[in-house]
């Protein structure tokens, strides 16, 4: 079953590049809303996470932009019930900062890889610093010459002693500079 989902998504893929390739000559500037939905162990404690981000996107061949980004992300901590007695759960913020790559297939679909850092909010001895790698896809859409909207999903990974894993959601606005 997962050798048929894998080849059916690459048949995807080959079927989408043969669609007119954009042509990407100038730098972009996205902002968008983040959600995380936390997946494995890493939902065991923790709910869902929200926040934003800003990212700049640079042509660097055809169909291939470096990108960086930061933003922020806050994680709900779980409550949980012990014989009647609520433990509340505890909300977690990062500053994501990332770099990496973007590939477009086709007119509007790309893929995408970054790596970076994830910074923790909480001050003292409870912060932290992990390691980011993100692969992901998306789908763009023109809304005139020089801004698009953009949908894109990826999965997450942040290590330190650890992996806290999640699949996120991107909704942007991107501005062409």
């Amino acid at each position: 079953m997962k050798k048929l989902l894998l080849l059916t998504a690459v048949a995807g893929l080959f079927a989408f590049s043969s669609v007119n390739a954009q042509v990407i000559k100038s730098p972009k500037l996205s902002l968008g809303a983040e959600f995380g939905f936390p997946v494995g162990d890493s939902g065991d404690g923790t709910d869902f996470g929200f926040g934003g981000s800003l990212q700049y996107q640079h042509p660097v061949a055809e169909n291939l932009l470096v990108t960086g980004s930061a933003g922020y992300l806050n994680f709900k901590g779980k409550d949980f019930d012990f014989g009647g007695v609520t433990i509340k759960g505890e909300n977690s913020g990062y500053i994501p900062v990332k770099a990496g790559a973007r590939y477009y297939f086709g007119e509007n679909f790309f893929v995408n890889g970054e790596l970076g850092a994830a910074f923790s909010t909480k001050s003292g001895s409870g912060g932290s610093t992990a390691f980011v790698y993100s692969p992901g896809a998306g789908v763009e859409f023109e809304v005139s010459d020089k801004s698009s909207l953009e949908l894109g999903a990826r999965y997450e990974g942040w290590s330190k002693t650890g992996t806290f894993s999640f699949i996120g959601l991107r909704a942007a606005f991107n501005f062409g500079l």
